[in-house]
């Protein structure tokens, strides 16, 4: 089964077609996992099973059917092998979108949750598409082609949208959304360097124009500096003793790669620490990425400005994928709604649609497990 299982991990998760072949592929790694665990039956679906004491070679092995039972679904949908979007009808039902508006998908990505507004927007409403990301422009591009001029879409960083409706002689808009997850096109290219399973420079950049790179970090940061990324931006327990360990290892070579840094983790965390969920990589990763491309300081930007964008009425849906991007879209809602009933904002101020979060149904989860951690808030401008 090992062979077999080698042989399927290089084709692309799309190429397999045939439904009973990806269940075929997830049967494989469910009986590979009880056997390892010593458990007997079957498991009839995802939230059926946790990861118990399993190698990570096994936990890659159920990913991968994950991920290809999922990307066959989208493609025999008509959706090819493209990011699947997250909460797609809450998204334009918060934003409510109506013909003969404007709005403004501030991550565009691969086009997802943009194809469903233009959708719903038309025959004449507009989408102002930002993103960083060559390559999900490409995708986006392609996605967006049929809609014609009702979009636009621009190379930026989103803290440049004031500038960009400035730009575009555009006074306020409808919508802006914010879909702060990373899509499955930069998973699955290992020269990207987000990967935890595929070797490949320590890059880590949305945008291959910004400096510096996650390599760069590692290997010219002091044991401090590492320490007080990995503990604030991944509230790695581990925290000092990875960043020794990294100090360490570099002494005797460069750490330039994805599993060149993912050993020293692996070499400094206890096994009996090591999460059973989750790869113990993990945090380092989402540390250095944040890090290198100052995700939350972004964040705070745009949710301090953002809002002045908006016609009275118009809203902002934010997606988060983690505590710390959750806790600052929750504070900066309720400090705009805060001083709005005081009256101290004169412009405006925003008033709050979710008390809690909305989080994906059991549905959109079974289909795509990926999106279990995702919440979405909504706000609108008074």
């Amino acid at each position: 089964m090992g062979c077999k299982m080698e042989r399927v991990f290089d084709r692309r998760p799309g190429i397999l077609e045939s439904e009973d072949e990806i269940r075929n592929l997830k049967q494989m790694g469910m009986t590979k996992i009880q056997h390892l665990r010593g458990k007997r039956g079957t498991f009839e679906k995802f939230d059926d099973w946790d990861f118990g004491f399993v190698s990570d070679f096994d936990i890659r092995i159920w990913d991968f059917a994950a991920t290809a039972f999922h990307y066959g679904q989208a493609e025999r949908e008509g959706m090819a092998l493209r990011h699947i979007p997250v909460m797609v009808e809450e998204v334009v039902t918060c934003l409510r979108c109506e013909p003969h508006r404007t709005f403004v998908d501030a991550t565009l990505g691969c086009g997802g949750h943009a194809v469903e507004i233009l959708k719903r927007t038309g025959p004449d409403g507009t989408l102002i598409g930002v993103e960083w990301d060559e390559d999900a422009i490409a995708e986006a591009r392609e996605v967006l082609a049929p809609f014609g001029k009702r979009v636009k879409i621009f190379r930026e960083n989103f803290v440049s949208l004031p500038e960009i409706l400035k730009d575009s002689k555009i006074e306020s808009v409808d919508g802006i959304l914010l879909d702060l997850g990373f899509s499955s096109l930069q998973l699955e290219k290992g020269e990207r360097g987000f990967s935890l399973q595929k070797e490949g420079p320590l890059d880590m950049r949305m945008d291959n124009r910004i400096e510096p790179t996650a390599a760069d970090l590692v290997n010219q940061f002091s044991a401090k500096e590492i320490e007080k990324v990995l503990s604030e931006y991944g509230e790695e327990r581990w925290a000092k003793r990875i960043a020794q360990s990294i100090v360490y290892e570099r002494e005797r070579r460069p750490i330039l790669t994805t599993q060149g840094l993912r050993k020293v983790v692996y070499q400094t965390i206890p096994r009996r620490f090591q999460s059973r969920s989750i790869d113990p990589a993990t945090r380092t990763f989402q540390a250095l990425r944040i890090k290198v491309n100052e995700e939350l300081e972004n964040l705070k930007a745009i949710l301090e400005t953002g809002w002045k964008s908006l016609g009275k009425g118009g809203r902002m849906c934010v997606i988060s994928f983690h505590s710390l991007e959750d806790r600052l879209v929750k504070e900066a809602f309720r400090n705009l709604a805060k001083k709005g009933t005081k009256g101290l904002l004169e412009e405006g101020a925003m008033r709050i649609l979710t008390k809690k979060p909305i989080t994906p149904s059991e549905e959109e989860r079974s289909k795509n497990p990926r999106c279990r951690s995702a919440k979405l808030r909504c706000a609108e401008r008074v």
